[in-house]
C-alpha cells in the first residue's frame, strides 16, 4: 500500500468541477455574485457563542495565526469534537473536518429512515454538530455499506483509488499545515471503515504534494500540497496480556501499529506527543471546549438518541506524531510546534531573495492585529472597528500586490490562499465589531416589516417551504446596523444558485447611509424560471450494492450538499473598505411546541409522487394486490391532472387512470390502485406511477428528511414499486399485531403477504385483548424505544403461554434482562454478521419452523443486502431451538440469529436477521421466512407438538 494507481489516476472529474471546488474553499475572494460555499451563512441565526463579542474574540484569535488543520474520520460522530472545538475556537486554527462517508449503513434511533435517506439525515446532523466545533466540512463520495471488519474489505469495496482521490483533492483545496485523525489504520480502530480513515490521513500527508498523483487535479487548477505534520489519536483500544481486542472480529491481535508513511512498525501503544486540553474553560462561553463539543455531538441523535453535556473537569486528548517534514521534539505543547504560524510565516512561500519585503508587509499586518487584540473590549466591540478596517485594507492591498508580483506561480498560489483566509476573517471580524447583520426570508407579499408595540413580529408568519419552477415569490432582506458607528449600505442583492434566468427585481433603491441603530427592509420580487434546478442531493446511486455515489453535478463534489437556491448578499462601506454580508434565503415554519423556525427555501417539483410500498414481492399465483400512491402538490393554488401506473406487459390496474385535483399548496391526495398481474414468473418487475399536469409528466417524488430541531433536507426517489415474483404462502386468515420500535418498514412490507397488521399502543400492551392475534411482531430496538414493554413484558409471555406467537426482531442491550420465557443473553456488545453473502447452514432442514407453509432452503438467503443481521444472541437456555448458523470469515459460528422455544401452547421467537433492511428492499427469502414465523401458531407440525 498504496497501489500503482497513484501515478495514473483513473478517476476523472471535469475541469469545471475542480475549478468550482477551488471556489468552494476559503481560497477565493468574495464578490457580489460568488460567495464560496464554505462561507455561506446557512443557518438563520448563529449559535450564541458565534454572536457579538464572543464571536469577535474568536475572530481575533484566528487573525493572529496562520495555523490550519484537517481531521479525517470515517462516519459522522467519529470526530474528536473536543479537539476540534479547542483548536478552532480556542486557538484560532482554521479547521477542516473530512468525513469519508455519510453513515448510510448505520442504525437510526430517531426516524424510520435508512440507507441513503439516513445518510442525508446524518449529514445534516454532522453539519449541526460542526456549528459547535467551528469547522469547514467536506465528504468523499463513498457510502457506508455497513459494518466492515477489516481494512482490506473496506478498501476493496470502496476502491482505494476512489477514497484517496477525493481525500487528496480536499487536502489540496484546504491546504492544512497539519493532518490528524481519530484513527490509526489498525484493528484498534474498531472496524474497517475506521481503519481506512486512519490509513487515509497518513496517505494524504504523503501523496497530496506529489504532482504525479492524480495529475488531472493539477491540470484543473489545484496545486500540490504537502502538510508539514500528521498525527493520530493515541488508540483507546482494550489491551491486555492477550493483545489488542478487535471487537469487529472478537479476536485478539498483536500490540503493534503500522506507520503507513515509512512502512515501519511501532511496537506497543504509540506514545502521546501532544495532549490537547479539551477541558480548558472559556469564560466568554461559560463552559469548556469539551462541553461545547458535546453539545455538538448531541446534534447527532440518530445514533444514540442524544448525549449529555459532561460536568466540567480537566480533560485532554492524546495524539501521536506519525511524521513531520522537520526535526521534532518527543514532547510537544501543540500540533504546531516547529511551524511558524505567525502572519509573517506566510512569506515563507516566497523565494529567499524576496522573502524579506513580504515579511515586512506581513509584520505590519500582524501589528494591526496585535493592536486590535490589545484594545478589544467586550463591552465596546466597535472601538476596534477602525483597526479591523485598516487590517482588511492592508490584506486587500497585499492580495492586489501579490497578483501583480513576479513570484513563482506556486508561491503566489499558496500566499493567496492564506491571505484570502485572512481577508475573510477580517471581513467577519469587522462585521462583528460593527454589529452588522443580514437575514433574508420569503414573505407572503406583506411588504416590509412594521414593528408593533411588542417589536418586530415579521418572522412569526409562516411561509411555504418550497417554490416551484415558474412561480413568483417575494423576498425581504433585513439589514441591521446594531452598533454605534455610521456605515453606508452600498447594495443588497438576491443571487440565484440554482441555474440561470431567475428574474430578481428589487422593489426599491438599496443604497444610502445607515446611522447607528438603523435597520432596513428591502423587498424583492423573484420569478423562478421553468427550468430551475430542484433542491436535491447532488449524489445518488442506482442500487444499494454500489458502494459509492454517482455525482449528478461535478461542481459540488466533496461538498455537504448543493448550495441552496437563493442567497442574499449585502455590501456595506466603512472607512474605505467593503464589508460583505450574506445569508441563505429562509422560510418560516410554525412548529407546535417550538414556535416559528426558519429553514432554507427549497425548489421543488409541482407534483411529487411516492409509492407504498417501494419494493416487495408478487405471488406466482397472480393474486391481485393494492398499491398506494401519495401525490403531493407544491403548486400555489389549484391543480388538476391525471395519474396512472406504467405496468408490465399483460398487467392491468383498477382504475386504469385516476383523476386528481388539489386546491392549495401542500395538498396531498392518496390514490389507490388494484393491480392485477398477468403471468408472473420468478423475476423482477417494475411499476411506475406517472402524473400528468399541464402537459408535463412527473415520475418521482421527494421526502423531507429530518426531525424537530434538525435542519431538514430532501431525498428523491422514483415513484416506482420494485417487485419480484415469489412462491410464498402464509397460514390462512392471519391476524398480526405490530409493536413499533425505533422505526422500520417491516409492518408495511407484511402487506405484500396479504397481512394487514394492527399497531399496538402502550395501552394495548398494558391492558388490551392480545388473544385475538395469531402473532405479535416486535420492531427493531423495541425494548429501547418502548418502556411499556419492560413494564408489561409478562403480558406478552402470558399471550405466548396461551397459544400465541411472539416474534422479536433484533434488539440492543436493553433486551438483556431475560425478557424471554427462558434465559437469553445478548451481552453489551452483541454479535453481528455483516457479510450479506456468507454461507448459511440449516442445522436441521426438517425443523417445523423452516418447513411450513414454505420450505426454507439456503436459496432463501441469496440476494440479501448489506448484512445478515445485528444483535445475535450470545447464549440461551436449553429450551430454545437454533435451526440456523452463519458467520463471517474468521468469525466464530453464530447460531443466535434465529432462536425459538415452545412456551405453554405458543412459541417465542427471537430473530436477529436484518429483515428491516431485507423486506423493504424486496428480498424474496425474507418474505418466505417471515411468512413461516408469523404462521407459527397455525403450523400443523408445531401445533401437533402441543
Amino acid at each position: 500500500m498504496p497501489s500503482s494507481f497513484l501515478r495514473t489516476a483513473t478517476l476523472r472529474t471535469s475541469t469545471a468541477a475542480l475549478a468550482f471546488c477551488v471556489a468552494a474553499s476559503p481560497a477565493l475572494a468574495q464578490s457580489a455574485q460568488t460567495i464560496p460555499y464554505a462561507q455561506q451563512k446557512i443557518a438563520a441565526r448563529p449559535l450564541p457563542i458565534d454572536r457579538g463579542s464572543a464571536a469577535l474574540e474568536q475572530s481575533l484569535r484566528k487573525l493572529r495565526t496562520r495555523a490550519s488543520l484537517a481531521m479525517v474520520v470515517a462516519h459522522p460522530d467519529d470526530e474528536d469534537g473536543g479537539m476540534l472545538a479547542y483548536e478552532s475556537r480556542g486557538q484560532g486554527v482554521d479547521t477542516t473536518l473530512l468525513t469519508l462517508n455519510r453513515g448510510e449503513g448505520g442504525q437510526n434511533d430517531m426516524t424510520s429512515d435508512y440507507w441513503d435517506e439516513l445518510g442525508i439525515l446524518r449529514t445534516e446532523e454532522l453539519l449541526g454538530a460542526g456549528n459547535y466545533y467551528g469547522v469547514h466540512q467536506y465528504w468523499t463520495r463513498v457510502a457506508d455499506f455497513g459494518f466492515s471488519k477489516t481494512i482490506e474489505e473496506a478498501l476493496k469495496t470502496w476502491g482505494e483509488q476512489r477514497v484517496l482521490y477525493d481525500a487528496v483533492r480536499v487536502i489540496r483545496m484546504t491546504r492544512p499545515l497539519v493532518v490528524t485523525s481519530v484513527f490509526v489504520g489498525n484493528v484498534s480502530d474498531g472496524h474497517g471503515h475506521h481503519q481506512v480513515a486512519g490509513y487515509t490521513a497518513q496517505q494524504v500527508y504523503k501523496l497530496a504534494g506529489d504532482p504525479n498523483v492524480f495529475p488531472d487535479q493539477i491540470k484543473a487548477g489545484l496545486l500540490p500540497w504537502s502538510p508539514l505534520k500528521v498525527y493520530a489519536r493515541v488508540p483507546f483500544a482494550r489491551v491486555n496480556e492477550k493483545g489488542i481486542y478487535d471487537y469487529a472480529t472478537g479476536h485478539y491481535a498483536p500490540v503493534r501499529f503500522r506507520n503507513y508513511i515509512d512502512g515501519t512498525w511501532i511496537e506497543g501503544l504509540p506514545k502521546a506527543n501532544v495532549e490537547v486540553p479539551e477541558g480548558s474553560y472559556n469564560p466568554l462561553f461559560g463552559e469548556n471546549y469539551m462541553q461545547v463539543a458535546r453539545e455538538g455531538l448531541n446534534e447527532q441523535k440518530s445514533q444514540n438518541g442524544g448525549v449529555a453535556v459532561p460536568l466540567p473537569r480537566p480533560n485532554s486528548s492524546p495524539y501521536h506524531l506519525y511524521a513531520a517534514r522537520f526535526a521534532t521534539q518527543p514532547t510537544e505543547s501543540t500540533f504546531f510546534d516547529g511551524i511558524d504560524v505567525t502572519l509573517e510565516g506566510i512569506a515563507s512561500y516566497a523565494p529567499a531573495a524576496q522573502r524579506a519585503q513580504w515579511s515586512a508587509r506581513l509584520h505590519d499586518l500582524s501589528g494591526t492585529v496585535d493592536s486590535a487584540s490589545k484594545q478589544f473590549d467586550a463591552t465596546k466591540p466597535e472601538s476596534i472597528a477602525p483597526l479591523l478596517a485598516k487590517g482588511l485594507a492592508q490584506t486587500n492591498a497585499l492580495l492586489a500586490e501579490l497578483e501583480k508580483s513576479k513570484l513563482p506561480a506556486e508561491a503566489r498560489y499558496n500566499m493567496a490562499h492564506e491571505l484570502t483566509v485572512k481577508q475573510v476573517q477580517f471581513n467577519d471580524a469587522l462585521a462583528q465589531s460593527l454589529g452588522l447583520s443580514l437575514i433574508a426570508n420569503t414573505t407572503e407579499g406583506t411588504g416590509p416589516a412594521r414593528p408593533g408595540p411588542f417589536g418586530d413580529m415579521s418572522t412569526q408568519l409562516a411561509t411555504p417551504q418550497t417554490v416551484v419552477p415558474g412561480q413568483t415569490i417575494d423576498v425581504d432582506a433585513h439589514v441591521a446596523n446594531q452598533g454605534s458607528e455610521t456605515v453606508s449600505l452600498s447594495s443588497v442583492d438576491i443571487v440565484s444558485q440554482a441555474g440561470k434566468d431567475w428574474t430578481i427585481t428589487p422593489k426599491a433603491a438599496t443604497s444610502g447611509t445607515m446611522p447607528a441603530g438603523e435597520a432596513r427592509d428591502l423587498g424583492f420580487t423573484v420569478k423562478v424560471p421553468v427550468d430551475a434546478e430542484l433542491t436535491r442531493p447532488y449524489f445518488s446511486r442506482p442500487e444499494l450494492e454500489q458502494s459509492y455515489y454517482d455525482i449528478r453535478d461535478p461542481r459540488y463534489l466533496n461538498l455537504p450538499t448543493a448550495p441552496y437556491p437563493l442567497l442574499a448578499v449585502a455590501s456595506v462601506q466603512y472607512r474605505d473598505v467593503t464589508v460583505r454580508l450574506n445569508g441563505v434565503v429562509q422560510t418560516v415554519q410554525q412548529q407546535n411546541g417550538v414556535g416559528p423556525v426558519m429553514q432554507p427555501l427549497r425548489v421543488a417539483p409541482a407534483i411529487s409522487l411516492s409509492v407504498t410500498p417501494q419494493a416487495g414481492i408478487v405471488s406466482l399465483t397472480g393474486e391481485a394486490f393494492d398499491l398506494e400512491v401519495k401525490l403531493h402538490s407544491s403548486v400555489k393554488g389549484s391543480a388538476k391532472g391525471t395519474l396512472k401506473l406504467d405496468l408490465p406487459s399483460g398487467w392491468s390496474s383498477t382504475p386504469a387512470v385516476a383523476d386528481f385535483a388539489t386546491t392549495r399548496e401542500g395538498d396531498e391526495r392518496n390514490l389507490s390502485f388494484r393491480v392485477q398481474p398477468g403471468h408472473v414468473e420468478q423475476k423482477p418487475y417494475n411499476i411506475t406511477a406517472v402524473a400528468e399536469l399541464n402537459g408535463q409528466q412527473y415520475k418521482e417524488g421527494f421526502e423531507t428528511i429530518g426531525y424537530s430541531g434538525l435542519r431538514p433536507y430532501v431525498s428523491y426517489k422514483p415513484a416506482s414499486y420494485r417487485a419480484t415474483g415469489v412462491d410464498v404462502q402464509t397460514a390462512p386468515s392471519l391476524k398480526v399485531a405490530y409493536i413499533m420500535g425505533t422505526g422500520d418498514d417491516v409492518a408495511t412490507s407484511l402487506e405484500n403477504l396479504g397481512v394487514h397488521p394492527t399497531f399496538l399502543s402502550a395501552q394495548d400492551i398494558a391492558s388490551g385483548d392480545l388473544s385475538k392475534y395469531d402473532a405479535i411482531v416486535l420492531g427493531i430496538r423495541a425494548y429501547a424505544a418502548r418502556p411499556e414493554l419492560k413494564t408489561f413484558n409478562n403480558r406478552l409471555l402470558e399471550y405466548v403461554k396461551d397459544g400465541g406467537s411472539v416474534i422479536v426482531q433484533y434488539q440492543t442491550p436493553e433486551y438483556d434482562h431475560n425478557f424471554g420465557p427462558y434465559p437469553l443473553t445478548l451481552t453489551t456488545d452483541p454479535e453481528k454478521v455483516v457479510e450479506e453473502d456468507c454461507k448459511v447452514q440449516l442445522l436441521d432442514p426438517g425443523d417445523p419452523l423452516l418447513n411450513w407453509p414454505n420450505k426454507i432452503t439456503t436459496r432463501d438467503f441469496d440476494g440479501w443486502v448489506e448484512e445478515r443481521g445485528h444483535g445475535f444472541l450470545h447464549a440461551w437456555d436449553s429450551h430454545y431451538i437454533t435451526p440456523t448458523e452463519m458467520h463471517d470469515v474468521d468469525q466464530d459460528p453464530q447460531k443466535g440469529g434465529l432462536v425459538y422455544a415452545r412456551y405453554g401452547k405458543g412459541y417465542y421467537i427471537y430473530m436477529a436477521y436484518a429483515f428491516f433492511r431485507q423486506m423493504p428492499e424486496g428480498v424474496p427469502g425474507s418474505f418466505r421466512i417471515m411468512a413461516n414465523l408469523i404462521s407459527a401458531s397455525k403450523n400443523p407440525q408445531l401445533t401437533a407438538a402441543k
